[in-house]
């Protein structure tokens, strides 16, 4: 990654913690592995003063563990976590029905600026379905990140979007280390994000909970297969 003088250092340290937690999405960082700011210095070309930010805001995020005199290590999440992040996730989507049920959240829907935007939310689930029916999981996860991110974005909130982004963040990371050891995820993971945004559209908040639960049930027993082995 270059450094040159037209990027701003807070842009620099954004570019390396994107990059990094990309590397961590793709399962090139694995769970425990321990590295220091020097080393992630020396691989992007950069000064250790961004890298140090970068791992820092990576830290507060939930995705790296300072390990005393040693530098940082990439958190290794357990079934426990990630059944305490679905709930998570399932109380911050709630707060998306309980909007869409009132008199601000119709009014959402009808505005044409949010309307377009949910048909571009729309599009981002189909490029996600159809990497998830082909077992693409690095397509999958990058628009799946997208999907939700623009969803939350539309209601209006965007505490509950930077929340709900960074639990989606840390869910991907606790299922990669087992998704990316099945050869062929084909068909076994979830593609329901249209009839989600169709369901939203529809103001139909009883069909869009009734997705989100049997998609955190299918996640969580897809999970607990493969973590058995």
């Amino acid at each position: 990654m270059p450094g040159n003088g037209t990027v701003t250092r807070s842009t620099l340290r954004q570019q390396i913690a994107d990059a990094l937690r990309d590397e961590v999405l793709a399962g090139r960082l694995q769970p425990g592995q321990e590295f220091t700011v020097k080393e992630i210095a020396e691989q992007y070309g950069v000064s250790a003063t961004p890298v140090r930010e970068a791992l820092v805001d990576l830290s507060a995020q939930g995705l790296l563990d300072a390990v005393q005199h040693r530098g940082f290590a990439v958190r290794a999440f357990s079934l426990d976590d990630y059944r305490d992040m679905i709930e998570a996730r399932s109380l911050v989507t709630e707060g998306i029905f309980h909007r869409l049920a009132t008199e601000g959240g119709a009014a959402v829907l009808t505005e044409p600026r949010h309307a377009a935007a949910l048909t571009a939310v729309r599009r981002r689930g189909e490029e996600a379905q159809r990497a998830a029916a082909a077992g693409e999981l690095n397509i999958l996860i990058g628009y799946d990140l997208r999907f939700w991110r623009e969803l939350s974005a539309v209601f209006g909130n965007p505490y509950l979007a930077d929340f709900l982004h960074r639990l989606r963040v840390q869910s991907w990371v606790c299922t990669v280390q087992h998704l990316r050891r099945v050869t062929d995820l084909k068909g076994r993971l979830w593609a329901g994000h249209t009839e989600l945004v169709d369901a939203l559209a529809r103001r139909d908040a009883a069909a869009a909970r009734a997705l989100i639960e049997a998609y955190n049930t299918h996640s969580l027993d897809l999970l607990e297969r493969l973590a058995a082995g």
